[in-house]
């Protein structure tokens, strides 16, 4: 049976504001994730599959990237290791409703693109190859023969490799990652933009200068007995929900917890775990010690305030605060670093952080007494302009405090796409380092490019001045993930291909090029079977875990081709069949190309056997694993030296933060519930202090515009509701994809090239009716 979808779009004047909720979770979680199964699957299909998510005989969850416990660290899965919005995210792509044929017969791509991304993506699996031919109004039916004949066409005919960009989503398999950054190399280009452009970019710039290695420092047990843990520009109750657990065991074991943010996150506050007794009929766990409401990017004067009041505590009692041994032995730059510290501007740390000196003061004991701390931060810091000097300071408080490389402490960026990080491991980024490129070499003897690639933000710019004239996605949904919404949608349509690889319909598929491609694929749930037999696949996890993941349901389509037999079917059409690479070979065995990742990637040697270990192995990690800084420039851990830098409005303007719904996983929208913060049936909305909104002379619930201000001009994001919300004042909050209109495609965090979504300054102005 196909499940209906829903036929009508969203009316945003059934809107509800209620109250924020003060804890997250409890049976409201349970009973929402088994209504949202139960509407897309069934209630035998969503039994069925709920079981098998995040197991080790199962799949890994298609949402976030938190690691699940391992064996090794003596700690067990439970029967249901998976949050609410996992359970939504394997509800969209297990769902019985489907989009073939006769749904693009009935609409034409005009049509399509007037619909929002929740209608868009309720629709629900794709089943067939589609085109779009120039001129043509609707999508058709295509052969995968004569899909793959029209990309190696235009890809043949490109004046340069380098006019082409491949893209690539998150949820991407190491093993397709890897044959995909494999063909685009082998066709001569390094064009490989990802999402991690867009999050994490900022932490792996920070922390490959200053530990030598972009990732994490610190596992899930190491979670769990922290002394303290500080949770920056992070909301776990929404994006990462399972790490709500890990911080309740971690508080039963006695730590402290920080939590720095400009919301007061439900999840943050109180947790209500729904698999113990406490969480059903208690009170659930408190989770927030203390909570700093801190303004929008002034993350980097609270940091410095704190490394100012720890040296000024040492001075005082020398050998009390620093971990003189750590830092002689293993670090680099010290003397400078304390040297610019010694003396800060208190009332500039008031005003760029809002927060008063006291609690600041608080915040750096707890640093200072805690033996076992865990830094956390996500979005809310790698999204600014001073992003990488920002999470170098964080660096700064764990080297100081000789928190790298010992249990219970450590860094964690906690990244937000399953095996996002998987991705760049596997060699999905545009300026891989030499050494990666060399071992592709040897191994296929090819001769790859060497030249970087463009990344998102440049990607975009190079197909609205022509110079990129291609453009491939791996999945993902790059026309809504993208800042500046129309400036990204007349890029896509500028050029002569678009080709986007997809489970489902979604906002890049109707802001085609003058030709456009939707390639079907099959999802993390599904059975995969190749020639060989049935296949499973990898991902690396936020913790550079390294595990299997094997899909169980049926296929939604009997035309579904995997990733990976997509990339080599491609690969062999524009390459050749007598191509070095064994393509065909690779389609047909997913061994064989794990076994080629083992000659080609650090760490992943005698690949095959390890990942099919229960949990399977741990990518190695020099500074967590010995101490040891062999990746920086000096081989030792580096603290960094900044200038204090945060954002500022004119007077009358707010900084606004673009950020997710709790019924949404990033451009995917499950629903039109956020019901920790109290909006119901609707997304256009805007979150204002109440003595904002009254000092602007904008009524609580008043229809506005919201308009960005930069230098280039304005931009207009219309029809959202203010709503009085206790954010920090002079900043506001608005979901994304709705809001990404307003972020300007040139302004960037310095270093990492990400788009700035958490400080965009806006003016609120009567709405314009059409």
């Amino acid at each position: 049976m196909t499940r209906e979808a829903p036929t009508g779009d969203v009316d945003e004047a059934r809107l509800e504001v209620g109250k924020p909720k003060g804890w997250a979770a409890g049976i409201p979680g349970v009973a929402v994730s088994l209504a949202r199964g139960v509407e897309q699957m069934g209630p035998v299909r969503t039994a069925r599959t709920l079981r098998l998510l995040n197991q080790r005989e199962g799949f890994d969850c298609p949402g976030c990237a938190w690691p699940e416990p391992r064996q090794v660290d003596g700690e067990k899965r439970k029967m249901a290791e998976f949050c609410e919005n996992g359970a939504k995210a394997v509800a969209e792509e297990a769902t019985k409703r489907r989009v073939g044929r006769e749904f693009f017969a009935a609409h034409p791509v005009s049509e399509l693109n007037e619909r929002t991304d929740y209608w868009l993506g309720q629709q629900g699996r794709l089943t067939e190859p589609m085109v779009l031919r120039e001129g043509a109004s609707h999508y058709e039916p295509i052969s995968w023969d004569d899909a793959f004949g029209v990309i190696a066409d235009e890809l043949r005919g490109l004046a340069s490799p380098d006019e082409a960009i491949f893209y690539t989503s998150g949820r991407t398999s190491n093993e397709a990652a890897f044959v995909y950054q494999l063909l685009v190399r082998a066709y001569g280009t390094n064009n490989l933009p990802d999402c991690s452009n867009m999050c994490h970019e900022s932490s792996g710039a920070a922390l490959s200068a200053t530990t030598g290695i972009g990732k994490g420092s610190v596992s899930l047990a190491d979670i769990h007995h922290a002394d303290l843990i500080v949770v920056v520009g992070q909301n776990p109750g929404t994006n990462h929900p399972r790490m709500l657990s890990a911080l309740e065991q971690a508080k039963g074991n006695g730590a402290k917890v920080v939590a720095v943010n400009p919301l007061p996150e439900a999840g943050l506050m109180r947790f209500k775990n729904p698999q113990n007794v406490r969480g059903v009929v208690g009170k659930g766990t408190p989770l927030a010690d203390e909570f700093a409401q801190i303004r929008l990017g002034g993350d980097l004067a609270l940091f410095q305030a704190v490394g100012h009041l720890l040296l000024e505590w040492e001075d005082a009692a020398p050998g009390s605060i620093v971990d003189r041994e750590f830092v002689e032995k293993s670090t680099h730059g010290f003397e400078d670093w304390a040297k610019q510290l010694r003396e800060i501007d208190w009332p500039e740390t008031e005003k760029a952080t809002g927060l008063p000196r006291e609690q600041i003061e608080h915040i750096a004991r707890m640093i200072a007494t805690s033996e076992r701390t865990i830094y956390c931060w996500a979005m809310g810091l790698t999204q600014h302009k001073h992003a990488v000097p920002t999470i170098a300071e964080v660096v700064n408080l764990a080297l100081v405090r000789g928190m790298i490389g010992k249990p219970g402490a450590g860094l964690c960026p906690v990244r937000g796409h399953s095996n996002v990080q998987g991705d760049r491991t596997m060699g999905v980024w545009e300026k891989m380092p030499e050494p990666f490129m060399d071992a592709l070499d040897r191994e296929f003897g090819i001769t790859v490019p060497r030249d970087h690639g463009w990344d998102t933000v440049d990607s975009i710019r190079a197909m609205l001045d022509g110079r990129g004239k291609v453009f491939f996605a791996m999945g993902g949904n790059f026309a809504s993930a993208t800042p500046d919404s129309d400036r990204t949608a007349d890029a896509l349509r500028s050029c002569s291909l678009t080709v986007h690889v997809s489970t489902k319909l979604n906002r890049s598929h109707v802001v085609p090029g003058r030709t456009a491609l939707i390639l079907p694929t099959l999802g993390r749930t599904e059975r995969d079977e190749q020639e060989s037999g049935r296949q499973f696949v990898t991902v690396e996890d936020s913790m550079s875990q390294v595990h299997a993941s094997r899909g169980r349901l049926a296929p939604a389509s009997d035309e579904l081709l995997s990733e990976v037999a997509i990339v080599c079917r491609l690969a062999e059409r524009l390459l050749g069949a007598d191509h070095a690479v064994p393509w065909r070979s690779f389609e047909k065995n997913y061994d064989l190309i794990r076994d080629r990742i083992a000659a080609v990637v650090p760490g992943c040697h005698d690949y095959n056997q390890r990942v099919r270990e229960p949990d399977g192995f741990v990518l190695p990690h020099a500074p967590r694993d010995s101490r040891e800084f062999t990746g920086t420039a000096t081989g030792k851990g580096t603290f960094t030296v900044s200038e204090l830098e945060y954002p500022q409005a004119p007077e009358g303007r707010l900084l606004l933060q673009t950020l997710r719904s709790h019924d949404q996983y990033n451009t995917t929208i499950y629903g039109l519930s956020d019901r920790y913060r109290g909006i119901e049936d609707g997304r256009r909305v805007v979150f204002v202090h109440p003595d904002d909104l009254a000092a602007l002379g904008v009524t609580d619930g008043e229809i506005v515009d919201l308009v960005s201000e930069w230098r280039d001009g304005d931009r207009r994001a219309p029809s959202f509701r203010a709503v009085a919300y206790p954010t920090a004042r002079g900043c506001a909050a608005a979901y994304f994809p709705e809001a990404n209109a307003l972020v300007p495609l040139d302004s960037v965090a310095e270093k990492s090239n990400t788009p700035v979504s958490k400080a965009v300054v806006i003016r609120l102005e009567p709405h314009r009716h059409a």
